[in-house]
């Protein structure tokens, strides 16, 4: 037996993000919702957002959510903590749909962190966003844990690139660190979706002297619940598939894509015509 809530259900998930860091995001969200399929708008033409105007990053996300909702998405998962940090409220309002955001996983690093020293490693629109104080002022503050906020302009691109572990990145992330952990700091937040794709460099760098902690099981967690709430779970017995969407140029995102996210079937471009203003 069919109904509405059966066709509902067997909608995909909308995915945003700027570029390809949200493939972290999506990962946990296939591991968490197995059945489900999924739309992905990654921005390319215009990543990364990290230094832009926080009316810019606004604008840029609404266009991307509308054309979400123009696939028929159940549901819309901003995979960007940047997009977030300055456009969840506005987007929430724009549209009927359900918006799962990311907020810094700051609140267990703070639970767990021994030397009460901990390190919030993103860009400089999320690190000032309000999203990021309110977490501080209610967990860390309370708490007496000190918040050393990290950013380095150039790891995002490096990551849109394909070079999550070269060398170049290897240093970088050396010279940004290394002062946090002469600080005393034992945890490292990854505030930006591009950011897990980092840790095998982290690893080689550090070892496990960061614990490291990321927003990606908390999110598939949540729009689980939401989606079990309102009845539109897809619970047919066979996975899911995944179409990957791209303002920039298809070929070379797929070539990321796919060392990121290997099993992704491939990319199709977006023309700025089909994207709503």
């Amino acid at each position: 037996m069919s109904g509405p809530g059966t066709e509902v259900a067997s909608r995909p998930i909308g995915v945003f993000d700027s570029g390809v860091g949200g493939l972290s995001v999506l990962a946990e969200l296939k591991r968490w919702l197995p059945h489900e399929h999924f739309v992905y708008y990654a921005d390319t033409a215009h990543c990364p957002y990290g230094e832009r105007a926080p009316e810019d990053i606004e604008r840029l996300t609404l266009r991307g959510v509308r054309w979400l909702e123009a696939q028929g998405c159940k549901l819309v998962v901003i995979a960007c903590n940047t997009a977030c940090a300055f456009s969840l409220h506005s987007v929430r309002a724009a549209t009927s749909l359900p918006v799962v955001g990311l907020v810094p996983a700051l609140k267990p690093a703070v639970a767990q962190s021994r030397s009460r020293v901990v390190a919030v490693f993103a860009t400089p629109v999320t690190l000032e966003g309000s999203l990021l104080q309110d977490v501080i002022a209610e967990h860390a503050r309370p708490a007496g844990v000190r918040v050393l906020k990290l950013w380095q302009r150039e790891l995002v691109p490096l990551v849109e690139h394909g070079q999550a572990d070269s060398p170049f990145t290897h240093a970088l992330l050396k010279e940004l660190l290394t002062p946090a952990l002469q600080a005393g700091a034992d945890a490292l937040v990854l505030g930006c979706t591009h950011y897990p794709f980092l840790i095998p460099a982290l690893w080689a760098e550090f070892g496990d002297a960061f614990a490291l902690h990321d927003s990606g099981t908390g999110v598939a967690k949540r729009a689980r619940a939401l989606l079990e709430g309102a009845g539109t779970l897809n619970v047919q017995r066979r996975a899911g598939h995944t179409q990957l969407y791209t303002t920039g140029d298809a070929a070379s995102t797929e070539s990321v894509a796919r060392q990121l996210h290997p099993d992704i079937a491939g990319v199709q471009p977006i023309v700025s015509s089909e994207v709503p203003a």
